[in-house]
């Protein structure tokens, strides 16, 4: 979902603050570590800052050099650089074939061009601290950058706050992954609930949380819960709302999946039904504008929309109903088989743990096989 629904989680200011928040959520980031250092420079070996799309945590020193190093990070974060090394020649093969072992030739000879791979998490760069970068310390230095989560997490939209549905959120609060988690019930987030009555101003900590309260109570105050960052609850009488912003394309990027576990079988049906309608629509248009080659992001492959992951949870009956019904509506048998339902791999077990680990099982096998 859009970064505006994250809560207002105060900016951090030491470099360990933004990677443990960052990697938390799932959010594109670089470390950048001085990995190197000759002569005189700003800051010491293993000095560290963080650095996303739009902030910047502890710093490298400052000046000219950490200029281009947050620039750097950035260019890498948008794909810009090409992180790529040569592929070894024939007669290094044995020795570094760890490095590529795609399209190898014996035919190949110390002649041929070097091919090249991607290399994906490490960049390094070394900086002369002189003119160039306006510094005036005479030494160098190199840096290290660590690009984490350049392929965006699973974004995972839950449908539902009954005891699965809880199960499911104490794994998902371990794995890198944007949940927004959504029931019309109040009363099924109120274990959540932070106690924030008679409290003064003061921050409060928790696991993966730190929110500030005010000493006033408002109206416009949102509700603070002890959840990850990374797991946004949401109460709101007409669910099926949340699905289309979720899955319209070229405004997410990554793979979506939608799970629907609501205590209500004639919601569910609605929920997946209009998944189902929202991602026709999305690849839809994705293939028109494909065909037209009339967007400015096809360059970049950005139109090809895949069909997000629709799992709703029933039993073997309930599934059949529900497909059936589909069909007599006069849908695709093409597109109601997209659908996953009964939803989980069938490992065995029916505690809610059991089915939430079962469920988690199968959308990462999704994830990883994309």
């Amino acid at each position: 979902m859009n970064n505006s629904l994250l809560p207002p989680v105060p900016i951090p200011v030491r470099w360990y603050d933004g990677l443990a928040q960052y990697q938390q959520q799932g959010s594109a980031h670089v470390l950048a570590t001085v990995v190197a250092v000759n002569g005189s420079a700003p800051r010491a070996l293993q000095a560290k800052m963080v650095v996303t799309q739009d902030y910047c945590y502890d710093t490298l020193g400052g000046g000219g050099l950490e200029h281009d190093v947050v620039a750097t990070a950035r260019q890498l974060l948008n794909g810009e650089i090409d992180t790529t090394i040569p592929k070894t020649s024939k007669r290094d093969k044995g020795v570094n074939k760890s490095i590529d072992n795609d399209n190898d030739n014996d035919n190949d000879s110390d002649s041929t061009p070097s091919k090249v791979v991607r290399r994906d998490t490490v960049y390094t760069k070394h900086y002369p601290l002189g003119a160039k970068l306006a510094q005036c310390c005479g030494g160098s230095v190199t840096v290290m950058f660590e690009c984490f989560n350049v392929t965006p997490p699973m974004s995972i939209l839950v449908f539902g706050a009954g005891h699965v549905a809880a199960a499911l959120m104490t794994i998902l609060a371990e794995l890198p992954c944007q949940v927004d988690w959504v029931d019309s019930r109040p009363e099924m987030f109120e274990r959540y609930l932070l106690e924030n009555s008679n409290l003064p101003n003061k921050s409060i900590k928790t696991e993966g949380l730190t929110q500030t309260l005010e000493t006033q109570p408002s109206l416009n105050q949102p509700k603070l819960y002890n959840l990850p960052v990374h797991i946004r609850p949401h109460i709101d009488d007409d669910p099926v709302d949340f699905i289309r912003p979720f899955v319209e394309p070229f405004k997410q990027s990554g793979q979506r999946f939608i799970l629907v576990m609501t205590h209500d079988h004639s919601l569910d049906f609605e929920l997946v039904r209009t998944a189902l309608d929202a991602a026709s629509e999305a690849n839809r248009l994705a293939t028109s504008l494909d065909n037209t080659g009339s967007d400015k992001d096809l360059d970049n492959g950005r139109s090809k929309v895949s069909m997000p992951y629709i799992g709703c949870i029933a039993s073997a009956t309930k599934a059949e109903r529900f497909k059936n019904r589909l069909l007599q509506r006069g849908y695709d048998k093409q597109i109601v088989d997209q659908l996953t339902m009964p939803i989980g791999l069938p490992i065995g077990g029916k505690e809610p743990m059991a089915v939430a680990v079962s469920i988690t099982a199968q959308i990462l096998q999704h994830y990883h096989q994309k």
